[in-house]
């Protein structure tokens, strides 16, 4: 007995050191995607969320680290096809996700209740499909036909240098940034959170600023109509929000009724909206971008 008890406890202490993968069918088109497996058992979207979070919970509690992904019924079926599996099987739903843990939308459980999670992850699929989506269209530019410089690498260093500019010149404070840009297919949006103490560097998440500076390097490589909004809160003031839009190639600074403009107009209706309250609309300030080749 005491033999036996002493295998149970090695085998839970082992568990704590294998991490786990959760493939999560986050909104209701894609659970009824998969009601059509007679072994996907579950019928009600909101009864699998709620058993869900009863497992994350329970994988919290006994120490192990767990990953969530986001599953995409399109994507399973795909993987099946390519690998010949049955998709109407525990097995091949289970190695789905592994697959995608590794390489697709997923997030580390830290205890988050099942509906924060859901939001969190579809934002990071989002987030995954923008950055791809920049990145490819960069690739697919090519060399210039004047000097023979890619194109797409140059406009990353410029975007790279552009948002380190920004951030320079905007002070102190807790800044957050938006770059938006339309593209071909669909409107591409970064977004970014620093950091800038008086006394320091600024602070910032690098998957953010790679995400951001791809947004931004994809707007100047197509000369787009996109632009950037920045937006700085510090101790004991009011927020100060200041705009940029792309023409061109260039970022070139709003003023301040544009800016004011911008923020205080329904953009689906272009109806008025009341300002904030203590926040400062401010002219951008100019981004030197006098080394720019393309």
């Amino acid at each position: 007995m005491a033999h036996q008890k002493q295998a149970t406890s090695m085998r839970r202490t082992l568990r704590r050191e294998v991490p786990s993968t959760v493939g999560l069918l986050a909104d209701e088109q894609d659970f009824a995607a998969m009601t059509r497996y007679r072994t996907f058992t579950f019928d009600d979207h909101a009864a699998y969320l709620h058993q869900m979070d009863g497992l994350l919970r329970s994988l919290a509690a006994q120490g192990v680290h767990t990953t969530v992904a986001l599953f995409d019924p399109e994507e399973f079926e795909e993987f099946c096809t390519d690998s010949g599996l049955d998709p109407d099987t525990a097995a091949s739903r289970t190695r789905f996700t592994a697959e995608i843990a590794a390489g697709g939308a997923a997030l580390r459980y830290t205890g988050q209740p099942i509906d924060r999670l859901v939001p969190l992850l579809i934002n990071e699929a989002v987030r995954r499909a923008t950055w791809e989506y920049a990145t490819m269209l960069l690739a697919r530019l090519g060399n210039c036909a004047d000097c023979g410089e890619d194109i797409g690498r140059s406009a990353f260093e410029q975007a790279s240098r552009v948002l380190m500019r920004l951030l320079e010149a905007a002070g102190p404070g807790t800044h957050h940034l938006v770059c938006s840009v339309p593209a071909e297919d669909e409107q591409l949006l970064a977004v970014l959170h620093a950091e800038r103490p008086a006394d320091g560097p600024v602070r910032l998440d690098d998957a953010d600023g790679l995400d951001f500076v791809t947004v931004l390097a994809a707007g100047i490589a197509v000369e787009s109509p996109g632009g950037v909004v920045l937006r700085t809160s510090g101790p004991g003031t009011g927020d100060r929000v200041r705009g940029w839009k792309l023409d061109r190639g260039r970022l070139q600074p709003l003023t301040a009724g544009e800016v004011f403009s911008a923020y205080c107009t329904d953009a689906t209706t272009g109806e008025p909206v009341s300002p904030e309250p203590g926040v400062e609309y401010c002219a951008g300030f100019t981004v030197d971008e006098s080394d720019r080749h393309h």
